[in-house]
């Protein structure tokens, strides 16, 4: 079949769907709508109930028949099963559309179970078996045609067939690839479901009690194949998993605005998209508040480190360690050991709630609850066994009333005598070896994080002192009766605001664990599944703290070691996480393939970071673009010169970022860019949108972000030295570019730098040679 000719049936194909899918969106509009209740306090019945209830179910299908009007599928797969001679012709796209009267699909939903050979099939030496796992067993046919096809706003635009049976089938499925690669993108993440690659697919459809671990090289599609495992997920598990049950963990409020259209884009809502510094604090009901993260990032990230810093991130380090969780542990068992009063309980004269059948109740009774709510119970019935008293003795209702008002008053005084305890005052007394209630996990803190954190809160005072002081500073922000409080309580006053307890970021998962331990999780607090994305930044005390609420282990882990710009809180090694789930319920993945960038800024970014312990390499795709552009500047035009470079990249490309080495950088040539009359979204630390267009932001909150152009400012000796740090912050930055990138220096070119940039006049183009080898030339 000719080119024109596979056009002209797809074309006809495309008309006779949209007009099927037209045809049932009318079907829907003309359903008559529920009446409601002419009065809005009155009841609804159960009829208008479910009314509604069908009403809002059409509204759904309709988005999704409206949405698939623009784009209904993307492939089709001409498939045999069995030995049948005549194969069926397989439309498959991002949502299933059935023919309302015969049931039969019309387009089949990717993640169906036949949809996956669309992903697996490759049709190399001539193989034309295949096969997918369905409900009632294995299935294998033979695969007759595999058919790529981009619609866009419901025009037919490209139509290629990357496998035909008994032709060859030399590289089309790669060029296709490269076609959707080189297309420029929008300031949105989108789904890649229609080039979903074997490797990717595998992931997608793991089974849902893995943790499934994944290494991934930028640009390897790892944070969209873990959104579409969601995706698939939801549809494979339906009755099991539901989207408020699940979570992403993105590592800033940006980038969950970055990545907030992909699962729209794939019909799926009501995920919970936010950072683990949001919920934590959440989680806490507030009780605490954060420390402003941006004047530490800024000294961590600073041209010239602070020599001082190294043993802030020492502790940093000890803070995220199993080895903190194993002292939270003790802690926890040692403040439930002396938990109970040895008092008996008496509500007046002659009565008497022995101590024994107290502590009987706590450790005995209760065991299983966690300590602080075995605490309320008991103590709830300590008040139901004198009301009990109350009521079966013979006495006048006037006695009766003294009785039970004295004993309240016995009963209040009695349950202050139970140790209050606030998980941020535990946590603060460990740290500081100055817990008089768990004498031997305060001793088994390290001395030198002890003396770092009295350091922090001011040396000299005794411990007693130190415990009542936190103590009364977190009584004072969360209450008396701070056990009771809802976690989900909204933050407080202003004048509470103040009182509460700062703490770092790093903090939260050793108070939040504490919690856990001593309150529980409720059935509600839990998720179904977890993403965490550039987990190499997570701790393994948060991803222990996380394992309390996915009780079934459903985890994607994904990050690049290659890019771990947080080492101080972060991983070196994936096994940190990977040993914490059994051998059995845990998959580690690599993706070396990076999609994003073409070879020549692959191959250009490769050789910066060559050098740094953990490096994984990055394989580009045979996606040639324009040479990396290093260019030279005078100190006095730097900032000229980048609004001309942005000037002309704007004549190619959508989305610039221009990354610099500092905030304090970063204002400066935003200042240039609108003094040049380029207009450019200045992003700094505490920026939740990102808009497209022109922006300006440190290289260190770039990562996760991409591009079509890039233009790396100052990368010079000074700002870009021959360290780790600053190997994988250049790396970072040069690895957000889709299509073209440049980089501007003043001075002698950072030592990071590629062979063969010296400090002359002219720029240097860096391409690849015919033996893949980078090679620099001039121009």
């Amino acid at each position: 079949m000719t080119v024109d000719a596979a056009f002209q049936e797809e074309l006809q194909h495309l008309h006779e769907v949209t007009g099927r899918i037209s045809a049932q969106l009318d079907r829907l509009r003309q359903k008559e709508q529920p009446a409601a209740s002419g009065d809005p306090d009155e009841a609804e019945t159960a009829d208008i109930v479910a009314a509604q209830v069908v009403a809002a179910t059409r509204a759904q299908l309709a988005d999704a028949l409206q949405r698939a009007l623009q784009e209904p599928y993307f492939g089709r797969l001409d498939f045999a099963e069995g030995d049948q001679p005549i194969p069926e012709r397989l439309y498959i796209g991002k949502r299933g559309i059935l023919d309302p009267d015969s049931g039969d699909p019309i387009v089949i939903d990717w993640r169906a179970p036949v949809a996956s050979m669309f992903y697996t099939f490759s049709g190399q030496q001539g193989q034309d078996r295949a096969g997918y796992m369905s409900p009632d067993g294995w299935v294998e046919g033979r695969i007759d045609r595999k058919r790529n096809i981009v619609i866009r706003q419901g025009k037919l635009q490209r139509v290629v067939d990357s496998y035909v049976r008994g032709e060859e089938n030399l590289g089309v499925a790669d060029e296709f690839l490269l076609y959707r690669l080189s297309e420029h993108r929008d300031h949105r993440l989108r789904d890649i479901v229609a080039t979903i690659q074997a490797e990717q697919d595998r992931i997608i459809r793991a089974d849902r009690n893995l943790a499934v671990v994944i290494q991934g090289v930028a640009g390897s599609g790892k944070t969209t194949v873990a959104l579409h495992r969601l995706a698939y997920l939801l549809y494979q598990y339906a009755d099991r998993m539901r989207p408020e049950r699940m979570i992403i963990f993105a590592p800033n409020a940006m980038f969950v605005d970055y990545i907030s259209e992909v699962l729209p884009e794939l019909g799926v809502g009501g995920i919970q998209q936010t950072t683990f510094t949001r919920w934590a604090l959440a989680k806490l009901g507030h009780q605490v508040r954060l420390r402003d993260p941006r004047e530490r990032l800024a000294r961590w990230f600073a041209v010239q480190p602070d020599p001082a810093l190294a043993e802030a991130y020492r502790v940093l380090k000890y803070k995220g360690s199993p080895a903190l969780r194993e002292v939270l542990d003790q802690a926890v068992v040692e403040w439930t050991a002396s938990a109970v009063p040895d008092v008996d309980f008496s509500p007046w004269a002659g009565e008497v709630l022995p101590a024994a059948t107290i502590r009987e109740w706590f450790y005995a009774d209760y065991r299983h609850e966690p300590p602080l709510r075995r605490r309320d119970r008991v103590l709830a019935r300590v008040k139901r066994w004198y009301e009990t008293r109350i009521a079966e003795a013979e006495w006048s209702r006037e006695e009766k009333a003294a009785r039970r008002q004295q004993a309240a008053n016995r009963y209040h005084a009695y349950a202050s005598r139970w140790p209050d305890v606030t998980p941020w005052a535990l946590y603060e007394a460990l740290l500081r070896k100055d817990s008089a209630w768990t004498p031997n996990a305060a001793a088994a803190v390290p001395d030198w994080v002890a003396a770092y954190h009295r350091s922090l809160r001011g040396q000299g005072a005794s411990g007693s002192r130190i415990r009542r002081a936190a103590d009364t500073e977190a009584a004072a922000a969360t209450g008396a009766n701070q056990h009771k409080a809802d976690r989900s309580r909204p933050a407080l006053s202003a004048a509470g605001e103040a009182r509460r307890p700062l703490v770092d970021a790093e903090d939260l998962a050793g108070i939040l664990y504490l919690d856990v331990r001593l309150r529980g999780v409720r059935s509600d607090e839990t998720f179904d599944h977890v993403v965490i994305d550039e987990a190499q930044d997570f701790s393994p005390l948060q991803i222990i703290l996380l394992q309390q609420f996915c009780p079934q282990g459903s985890f994607t882990i994904l990050g690049d070691l290659s890019q771990s710009i947080h080492s101080y809180q972060g991983i070196d090694d994936w096994e940190e996480f990977l040993r914490l789930f059994p051998a059995e319920r845990r998959t580690f993945h690599k993706l070396d393939v990076s999609y994003r960038s073409t070879m020549e800024i692959i191959e250009f970014a490769n050789q910066i970071a060559a050098g740094t312990p953990g490096f994984v390499p990055a394989r580009p795709v045979f996606r040639s673009g324009e040479p990396v552009r290093v260019e030279p500047v005078a100190a006095e035009e730097r900032y000229e010169r980048a609004a001309a470079a942005v000037a002309r990249l704007q004549a190619e490309h959508t989305t610039i970022a221009v990354i610099c080495r500092s905030d304090a950088a970063c204002d400066e040539y935003a200042r240039a860019l609108a003094a040049s009359g380029i207009p450019a979204h200045r992003i700094g630390a505490g920026d939740e949108h990102y808009e497209g267009g022109v922006s300006v932001l440190p290289v260190y909150l770039a990562k996760g972000l991409e591009f079509d152009a890039v233009l790396m400012v100052d990368v010079d000796e000074s700002s870009y030295t021959a360290d780790p740090l600053s190997a994988k912050l250049l790396f970072v930055g040069c690895t957000r570019a889709l299509h073209q990138l440049w980089l501007q220096y003043s001075g002698r070119p950072s030592p990071l730098l590629p062979a063969g940039v010296h400090p002359q006049a002219h720029p240097h183009m860096y391409g690849v040679g015919e033996t893949g080898r980078p090679l620099s030339r001039t121009s």
